[in-house]
């Protein structure tokens, strides 16, 4: 059996372009057909570990029924360089190979190249830094804004809330930051995505004039 592993942020993005990716590559590489194919499906952020999905297909690799893992990209399936080296020992532990497709990557048990090796930690290295820049740019643009007043005596801005007059990110930021991203992307309308995330059309417009606060 091949596993098709995807992740979304939201509960409103859609799975769709992962999952035909992943069995599009799982049928054309393995020659096999869709009911040899199993689908996990976790909506989450990245830096949440804490999925049913993940857990069941790590779970059914462990089990032995699992000869491959497929998935679009590193960061779908982890955001650190430690939670990577972690899913893929896991993986290879137990007889299966890690395919990772947009990236152009794949980790099998058999193979025991020391360089392939470094790639492969490269790649985690460079997934990792970009979620850092990522990171960065919105800690740069706070500190750019909280030096307006409006920010001390105004209301924190969508996805923020305030301690001691001081921004920080709140609960639903990652999604936040998400759902504007589709926004942006033209995935998503505005009246939408006011709807997702229970506020006005204008206040979705105010978050696209900052984007240097969700820096994702």
């Amino acid at each position: 059996m091949i596993a098709c592993y995807t992740r979304v942020s939201t509960e409103d993005q859609n799975l769709d372009r992962q999952i035909d990716a992943t069995q599009k590559y799982a049928r054309e590489t393995f020659d096999i057909e869709l009911s040899d194919i199993e689908v996990y499906r976790d909506k989450s952020t990245g830096t949440d570990t804490n999925r049913a999905a993940y857990k069941q297909m790590m779970s059914d690799v462990e089990g032995g029924g699992i000869d491959a893992v497929v998935v679009n990209s590193i960061s779908r399936i982890a955001r650190s360089i430690r939670d990577l080296d972690r899913t893929a020992e896991r993986i290879s532990e137990h007889g299966a190979e890690l395919h990772i497709i947009s990236e152009g990557f794949t980790l099998r048990p058999e193979d025991d190249d020391p360089y392939q090796r470094a790639m492969f930690q490269l790649l985690g290295v460079f997934s990792e830094l970009e979620a850092r820049m990522a990171q960065q740019r919105t800690k740069e643009g706070i500190a750019v804004r909280q030096q307006n007043e409006d920010y001390h005596h105004g209301p924190a801005p969508l996805g923020f809330e305030k301690d001691d007059g001081v921004l920080v990110e709140a609960e639903n930021y990652d999604q936040v930051c998400a759902t504007l991203e589709m926004v942006t992307k033209g995935n998503l309308s505005k009246r939408k995505a006011a709807a997702e995330l229970q506020t006005s059309r204008a206040t979705i417009d105010r978050c696209l004039n900052r984007r240097e606060l969700y820096g994702r």
